[in-house]
């Protein structure tokens, strides 16, 4: 069991979104436990259809039970979106106000295409990623990390067993999560859709060539896209747009959440993740980005997020906004050799933001310095790297 980074509200109400298998309802569980606490626990087929069938069942048995309750968990409550009314009722009553709501989901989508009530700003919003390499401690494995993601289950689990974990999560879970949910009419596009998704990951994707793979049209796959987005299962990280003095490129590439899932959906978990191999650089990307992500939510840092890229091929992987403090440009490479070819992105950025930190984020033991007349590239243990975000 594992100490996550997320801090949970003590008084205030919050719902606490995150894909499946993250731990959210372990996490739950732990943190509220006794009499005091009504969990409804809506995946569980029963409990499911009874606040289905009446939500109003809610009001009453809180109603009933008096002072003895001080938290509601409604874990999954996209299942039943109509809690949430029976919940702000509650909030707004004499008995409700001292009452904490917990509501957590793998899904916003269903909420709002529903559009369910979700409560106006009287709950904080959380979102709950797989395990980090802080949290992990001791146990993290880069090698590891990269091969089967950070899924809590999933890590714990060895060899072949992470291997089937992770395709019954892409071959099971997937496919009856976006048919209970009605995310998409046509399942079957959806699902060819999504190896051909994760080979775009880290890139800019061109939606109409993986349109004409699949068989559906240009806005189609815009609609699955947003279905991954909306089902936590990935996120766009958008270009830097801060200045217009050189046209940049203007299209958001795709991350996936997990390093196993991704492998997973591509097919590739059967093959080794050598350190030589291109895939190993895409994933170790994706890796670090995820992070940088995840310890931005944890700890509230107001962090903005975005990838350079110039019409003349000059890329930096990750430029970092820190509130009231200089922009970090970073370069990810899984190299334990670093060399001043791989700064040519980082010097154009220079160019348009002098002020920012120049850095390459790699696997080197020690940090090395690159100079190029008065700019500095500092070449940095990918671990340094995260410790400079807060």
């Amino acid at each position: 069991m594992y100490t996550r980074l997320i801090r949970l509200p003590g008084r205030q109400n919050f719902f606490l979104f995150g894909p499946r298998l993250t731990g959210k309802s372990t996490l739950l569980r732990r943190t509220y436990s006794g009499e005091d606490v009504l969990f409804l626990d809506l995946l569980k087929p029963s409990v499911h259809q009874k606040y289905l069938a009446e939500p109003e069942t809610l009001l009453r048995e809180i109603e009933a039970a008096g002072n003895k309750y001080s938290r509601v968990v409604l874990d999954e409550i996209q299942r039943v979106p109509a809690l949430l009314d029976v919940a702000q009722h509650l909030m707004e009553s004499p008995l409700g106000r001292r009452l904490q709501f917990v509501m957590s989901g793998s899904s916003a989508r269903k909420l709002k295409r529903a559009r369910a009530n979700l409560l106006g700003g009287r709950a904080w919003s959380l979102e709950l990623f797989p395990l980090t390499y802080e949290e992990l401690g001791k146990d993290f494995i880069l090698e590891k990390a990269l091969s089967f993601g950070a899924l809590p289950r999933i890590y714990a689990a060895q060899g072949e067993d992470a291997e089937e974990g992770l395709r019954a999560y892409v071959e099971t879970y997937l496919a009856e999560e976006i048919k209970a949910e009605a995310l998409t009419r046509n399942l079957g596009a959806f699902l060819r859709f999504l190896p051909l998704a994760a080979a775009e990951s880290g890139h800019i994707v061109n939606a109409s060539n993986i349109g004409r793979e699949v068989g559906v049209n240009y806005k189609t796959v815009q609609e699955y896209f947003q279905i991954l987005e909306d089902t936590l299962l990935g996120f766009w990280l958008e270009p830097f747009a801060k200045t217009a003095r050189r046209r940049m490129s203007r299209q958001p590439r795709f991350y996936f959440f997990d390093a196993g899932v991704l492998r997973a959906l591509k097919k590739t978990l059967k093959v080794p993740v050598e350190r030589s191999s291109p895939e190993f650089g895409g994933l170790f990307e994706n890796f670090f980005i995820n992070e940088v992500r995840r310890m931005n939510s944890y700890r509230r840092l107001d962090l903005t997020l975005s990838y350079y890229r110039t019409e003349a091929g000059a890329e930096v992987d990750l430029i970092v906004e820190r509130p009231g403090k200089s922009w970090l440009a970073m370069e990810v490479k899984a190299t334990e050799r670093p060399s001043t070819a791989l700064c040519s992105g980082l010097l154009s950025f220079a160019g348009l933001m002098p002020g920012a930190e120049l850095l390459l984020v790699c696997r080197v033991e020690k940090p090395q310095l690159f100079r190029f007349g008065e700019r500095t590239v500092r070449a940095l243990p990918w671990m340094d790297c995260l410790r400079m975000l807060s």
